[in-house]
């Protein structure tokens, strides 16, 4: 197994005592000093911790080029995605063999169509010219020089004469904005630097409107920008001072309104503007109240002007958890009536509106569904679910700009199913299979299974878990890969993975724990595994370890967490509190010390983190609880599974001092032979790498080290 090399030590991070004092409670802190990435004593540590992994892993290149050749042979290289309608243009992407990134492009819509026709995607094949195809951006152009390259907005003016578009070139989530002139091909003079990733043009595309962050990396003001001008007569029409709201701005599919959005993680507020007087004055469209989330978007029902407004406010004396969906005249906002009441059992999502049609998603049943509700001249239709024949599938819809469009592009996939797009044509329910992704070497989904089991937690309630596996294994113990996150109602559903192949292949089985504190049973599946409930999340993941153990699929010698991000608390939690059920932890940039993060309100995003977490600043029971479960502070000398930590240095959402702390104090700290190792990619954000072969490359990483651990590396 890795771990065996010795003629690299392992890296001692020196102590340096700092105290952390809150509520009367201190905290001696001796690696707090890793905070300082400007230090070259910090950078100096890092590398070492490199070199250490780098050596310790050595043995596993030959596995790791293995699983990476494996993923490339699989991937059809060079393909073309299902093109999108908009104005008088097909919209589509290509990835080449041998290029990291995409490019965009499109081609002219045939004029002599008519009818569905004209909304039938032209049949792009790769190696044949594409009649009147121009090159809009090629990525791989842009990111020349560039170590990590990301693009943000990619947005085309109404006329589909002008693209704007950003870009971050450090992974630091900062974004250069500049616009392109798609009918000569010529750069504008335009350009804006350091701006979130996003813009929306006005309807004659003579103005963006972009935004800005504060220092805490908040998006909190959106500005509007003329083109042709310099961006620092650039006029600012909307800035938010509380520190818990994020702003957005967009544009209604059907253009008649430009709006700002404002959201806390319990709160929202819109506000709208004629997107015909780009120069005009925002206004409210429902005024805030505070833990009262809503969502509205514009319709035209029996030829009037409405809002669709989907929202959690009290009704009937009762909170609409799972949110209900009402309808107001756009006159009067406020003047609401019912159009779907609240159900325990069904979770609204969103709404989107089309000329013709209005298209629900919501989830039940742990899975996120869709159904397509017909405009008639009366009002509205009969409402009817999309069946895709599948246990376990994701359904949502996918691009669909224009207004007037009579079809629904659809995305489906499952743990097993290769996404599949489909045009869903409401007038005749046709579903129309557009593209199936292509694994290449002759795969079939009849080789694999997938099902859901239930773990009971300690408080009796049922937890969800997804099961994948190759058909035909042995009986017995199998070695598994359990990913876990449960943070911000986000729902880890079920979908397709290439490189997941190769684990599955060797025999080993992936499963996911649908914790609460993810949004998979409804909004109260989040709301009890956050705050004060938090501990929730960890609980169910070692309750879904257990029963996982208990029944017979797997054995604690053979089984890894997996999880980043907030799922990489998750990992650090269940590190400490159930060490024995695993023989590894794998942690993506894991939020390790959050008690120390959410402390500090300069830190970006911990002031709008307070709705989640609580605010330990001005509640000691908060203090008191974070510390409880905090992965850092909670580290003991006892034997701790083997553990990889990855990061990265700049990572502006968990900061790379995070993981590095717990690394240095683990290793000073646990009993126990098992390796703790962290890699640290040194030029990227809180996504990792950039390029598709370089993120194979770190999915090869990763897998090669799980494999070892459970003993499948020549399998």
């Amino acid at each position: 197994m890795a771990g065996e090399n010795e003629t690299v030590s392992a890296p001692i991070a020196k102590r340096a005592p700092f105290e952390r004092v809150h509520h009367g409670d201190t905290f001696v802190d001796d690696y707090e000093w890793l905070r300082d990435k400007e230090d070259p004593e910090v950078i100096a540590y890092l590398e070492a911790e490199n070199a250490f992994t780098a050596a310790q892993t050595d043995q596993l290149q030959p596995l790791r080029d293995k699983i990476y050749d494996e993923i490339k042979a699989r991937t059809q290289e060079t393909d073309l995605s299902v093109p999108t309608r908009l104005g008088e243009y097909w919209y589509y992407s290509r990835s080449f063999e041998g290029k990291q990134y995409g490019v965009q492009c499109r081609c002219p819509i045939d004029t002599k169509a008519e009818g569905i026709d004209a909304w039938t995607p032209p049949k792009l094949e790769v190696g044949v010219e594409i009649e009147g195809e121009e090159v809009l951006l090629d990525l791989n152009a842009l990111a020349e020089g560039h170590d990590f390259f990301a693009l943000g907005a990619f947005s085309l003016s109404h006329d589909g004469n002008l693209l704007a578009y950003s870009f971050d070139s450090t992974g630091d989530e900062r974004y250069m904005l500049r616009i392109k002139d798609l009918r000569t091909g010529e750069m504008l003079p335009d350009e804006v630097d350091n701006v979130w990733p996003g813009a929306t043009w006005s309807l004659d595309g003579t103005h963006i409107f972009y935004q800005t962050v504060d220092e805490s990396w908040r998006p909190d003001t959106v500005w509007r920008h003329r083109v042709g001008t310099a961006s620092d007569t650039d006029v600012t029409v909307f800035h938010e001072p509380d520190e818990r709201y994020w702003v957005s701005v967009d544009a209604t599919r059907s253009e008649k309104y430009l709006m700002i959005w404002l959201g806390s993680k319990i709160t929202t507020e819109g506000w709208i503007l004629e997107s015909d007087n780009p120069e005009g004055e925002f206004r409210v469209l429902l005024p805030r109240r505070e833990g009262v989330e809503y969502s509205a978007e514009h319709a035209v029902v029996a030829g009037e002007d409405k809002f669709l407004i989907m929202h959690n406010d009290v009704v009937d004396g009762v909170k609409a958890e799972n949110f209900v969906l009402e309808i107001a005249p756009a006159s009067d906002p406020s003047d609401m009536t019912m159009l779907i009441g609240h159900r325990d059992d069904v979770r609204l999502a969103d709404i989107d509106s089309f000329a013709n049609h209005l298209v629900l998603g919501y989830r039940r049943g742990a899975l996120p569904r869709l159904s397509v509700w017909p405009l008639t001249p009366e009002g509205l239709g009969e409402l009817t679910e999309l069946d895709f024949g599948l246990e376990l599938f994701s359904a949502g819809a996918g691009s669909n700009p224009e207004w007037e469009q009579p079809t629904l592009r659809v995305g489906v996939t499952s743990f097993i199913t290769p996404l599949q797009v489909f045009d869903y044509v409401p007038a005749s329910g046709d579903l129309i299979l557009r593209k199936e992704q292509v694994v290449l070497g002759g795969y079939d989904a009849n080789d694999y299974e997938q099902h859901r089991d239930w773990a009971i937690a300690a408080d009796g309630t049922r937890i969800p878990i997804s099961i994948i596996k190759r058909t035909g294994l042995p009986e017995g113990p199998k070695p598994l890969l359990l990913y876990g996150y449960g943070s911000y109602e986000a729902s880890i559903d079920p979908s397709f993975s290439v490189s997941r192949l190769s684990l599955l292949d060797r025999g080993a089985v992936f499963a996911v724990a649908h914790v609460r504190g993810g949004g998979e049973m409804g909004r109260l599946w989040y709301e009890h595994g956050k705050t004060l409930l938090k501990k929730n999340t960890f609980t169910d993941f070692v309750s879904c370890a257990q029963h996982l153990i208990d029944t017979g699929v797997t054995a604690p010698d053979c089984l890894i967490a997996d999880g980043g991000s907030a799922g990489g608390l998750l990992m650090g939690a269940v590190a400490n509190l159930a060490p024995e059920l695993f023989t590894g932890i794998l942690a993506n940039v894991p939020f390790v010390d959050p008690l120390t993060s959410i402390l500090d309100p300069s830190l970006p995003l911990t002031v709008i983190e307070w709705d989640e977490w609580g605010n330990p600043l001005a509640d000691k029971d908060v203090y008191e609880y974070m510390k409880s479960y905090s992965p850092y502070e909670n580290v003991e000398a006892k034997d701790y599974p083997a553990i990889l930590a990855i990061t990265s240095l700049n990572d502006t959402r968990v900061l790379y001092v995070e993981p590095a702390k717990w690394v240095a104090k683990l290793r000073a700290t646990k009993t126990g032979d098992n390796e703790v190792l962290l890699k640290t990619e040194m030029t990227a954000g809180h996504g990792g790498v950039s390029g598709r072969y370089e993120k194979w490359k770190e999915v090869a990483f990763e897998y090669a080290w799980v494999l070892d651990r459970v003993g499948l590396a020549d399998a």
